[in-house]
């Protein structure tokens, strides 16, 4: 599974989000700076290029759907987050989070029952 760009990883959101979409109808979905028609096209079709949408045609347009899913990316971009910013340790994850205030003493007595309910 090739990493994706930031663009790239914010269209598959919304292929993941509406299941099969046109162009015109990703394009709907942008809110902030919408990138031109032609643009958004060159990038779905890099997603495909990179095997994580495929496409039915009708005529001279292509409804693209993903192939990948959201789960699996999900899986890939965490545990390559966790290698990269964290040293491989899930524990220096939890702390990083819980020192910054992003994850109160309830989740993490929450995330400890679902541990110790395995």
């Amino acid at each position: 599974m090739q990493n994706l760009t930031n663009k790239e990883e914010e269209i598959m959101h919304i292929l993941w989000k509406l299941e099969k979409a046109f162009v015109k109808d990703i394009l709907a979905e942008i809110t902030e700076e919408q990138p031109h028609y032609n643009t958004l096209s060159t990038i779905v079709r890099n997603l495909e290029e990179k095997g994580y949408v495929a496409h039915k045609a009708y005529g001279n347009t292509h409804q693209y759907y993903p192939i990948v899913k959201l789960e699996d990316y999900r899986k890939k971009f965490m545990s390559t987050a966790i290698d990269n910013y964290f040293n491989s340790s899930y524990k220096n994850m939890v702390s990083f989070f819980a020192e910054e205030e992003k994850i109160s003493a309830k989740e993490l007595r929450e995330i400890l029952a679902i541990i110790e309910n395995k």
